[in-house]
């Protein structure tokens, strides 16, 4: 499979469209064909080292694909299933092995596209409204930033 990986942290230069092999999963994974990757401020840290990784590494904590096998211990997902997940590495690749349990089923009406970007936005609007500022009837917020088709 095709992967964009580093093996030093870097400016852009360091990022490699390379051949690897298709992920394995481990009991609790699923084996996910990645359609559509997000990406975020986390991948830049990453690969310029403020954000330790094991190298070499494949950045893209967020993607949405098609689940293509599952571990020996997963139950609530099959092969088949369209699904998106977040704050795990793998995105910037054809496969991503991602622990099931950071899978959620996309519904018919969220493209791929959508789906790969919605999860970290969501958990960061999430923890900002109701765990860093629990947000209360009446409170204004400024949204600085949105989505347009």
């Amino acid at each position: 499979m095709k992967a964009i990986r580093f093996h030093k942290n870097g400016g852009p230069e360091v990022l490699q469209l390379e051949e690897i092999p298709v992920p394995e999963i481990q009991p609790d994974e699923v084996l996910i064909r990645v359609n559509a990757a997000g990406v975020n401020y986390i991948d830049i840290y990453q690969r310029n080292g403020l954000y330790k990784t094991v190298l070499p590494y494949v950045p893209g904590t967020e993607g949405a694909g098609v689940i293509e096998k599952i571990g020996s211990t997963v139950i609530a997902l099959r092969p088949g299933t369209r699904v998106a997940w977040g704050q795990h590495p793998g995105a910037f690749a054809e496969y991503a092995a991602i622990p099931a349990w950071k899978v959620v089923p996309l519904p018919d009406d969220v493209d791929d596209r959508n789906g790969a970007a919605i999860l970290l936005q969501g958990m960061t609007a999430q923890y900002l409204c109701e765990t860093t500022y629990p947000a209360k009837a009446g409170d204004i917020a400024l949204v600085h930033a949105g989505l347009m088709h």
